[in-house]
């Protein structure tokens, strides 16, 4: 499993490893001590090939030669692994763990398996994709990407929001505010500004806000309190499915694994893209879900507490808009994306 850095890249890789370890099949991950899958990958009990290796992409000069001769080291590494464990298959997420990986299973003449999360693929899926056997994507407009070789699975999503029912309206509008594990400060931003109008205006919402490793989350609690807004702030949410449940509304950063849980859950979104994403990705990916009507696009230059306001307020007074984006956002989920990259492993491994 070639897959580390952000929880983006690991928890997809981690959800098709569990369903090949229920299968009988050995599982090894291949990954850096500074990602997060030096954590996530042995806490499920899966061994780590380390590396070291580090990005291309909006580097210095300097910082990309390092990156060039930690590819050139980390390759020769995965090689000699390679002869080691005698990997049938190989699976990739992208990113620049991925890029050694493929790169020493197919000099190796292992066949390698990419899941590309994103509307449009990142650097390694782009660089490899003529030399791997199947490409599984979120979008069907990735296809285009890699000709003859495209299959829309979808990225594994936990079953939870796959669960999740449609809301029925209440007297109270609720909106969930997260940018994320790390979080972001636009969105804090915006949400804090928002609750004096609110307040002021008298609309009956509740706010709920992951405001992640930023900013404090007891001062956000002590300004959602002296505002008189009802909801609460923490750091991070352990039960995001519920939170979802509750929402009504969900302003959010548009990476690959929060469009596709949007999706699963069938819940109406405030996407607003990341803006240093590599690639623009997160843009491409939330215009992919705006064109389907599952969600609607605001850059990040222009989230203000005064958007989100209007937007919560316009939302709240069109029910039925509201639903029919939900059932778009729905249309687009696809359970069984674990099951299908591991049947796609098998079947290039065999």
């Amino acid at each position: 499993m070639a897959a580390g850095g952000t929880g983006g890249h690991v928890i997809p890789a981690l959800a098709v490893a569990r369903e090949l370890r229920e299968r009988g099949r050995e599982v090894i991950f291949w990954g850096t001590r500074a990602g997060v899958e030096a954590r996530m990958a042995p806490a499920e009990g899966f061994p780590i090939e380390w590396i070291e290796i580090g990005g291309l992409k909006n580097l210095g000069v300097a910082r990309q030669m390092q990156s060039l001769l930690q590819l050139g080291r980390a390759t020769w590494r995965l090689r000699r692994a390679i002869k080691r464990w005698r990997p049938a298959a190989v699976f990739s997420m992208g990113g620049y763990v991925a890029g050694p990986s493929v790169i020493a299973a197919i000099l190796s003449n292992v066949p390698v398996v990419a899941m590309e999360p994103n509307a449009v693929p990142g650097l390694t899926n782009r660089a490899v994709g003529r030399w791997i056997v199947r490409a599984l994507t979120a979008f069907e407009e990735t296809a285009r990407y890699f000709p003859g070789r495209a299959e829309r699975t979808g990225v594994p999503v936990r079953a939870e929001f796959f669960a999740i029912a449609p809301k029925p309206p209440s007297d109270v509008f609720h909106v969930l505010v997260t940018g994320g594990s790390q979080g972001s400060r636009t969105l804090n931003r915006a949400a804090r500004d928002s609750w004096p109008l609110f307040r002021r205006e008298g609309l009956p919402v509740r706010m709920t806000l992951q405001c992640g490793r930023n900013d404090s989350a007891e001062d956000l609690s002590s300004f959602l309190k002296n505002a008189g807004m009802e909801g609460d702030v923490m750091e991070f949410i352990d039960g995001m499915p519920a939170a979802f449940a509750a929402a009504d509304l969900i302003f959010c950063r548009s990476g690959a694994g929060c469009c596709a849980e949007l999706a699963a859950a069938g819940k109406p979104a405030v996407l607003v893209p990341f803006p240093f994403a590599a690639d623009q990705h997160q843009l491409r990916n939330a215009e992919a879900m705006e064109r389907a009507g599952a969600a609607r696009v605001v850059r990040d230059s222009e989230m203000t507490g005064r958007k989100l306001f209007e937007m919560v307020a316009s939302f709240a007074a069109d029910q039925g808009g509201l639903r029919r984006m939900g059932e778009a956002a729905r249309s687009l989920g696809m359970p069984g994306a674990a099951k299908r990259a591991a049947d796609a492993l098998e079947e290039a491994a065999r």
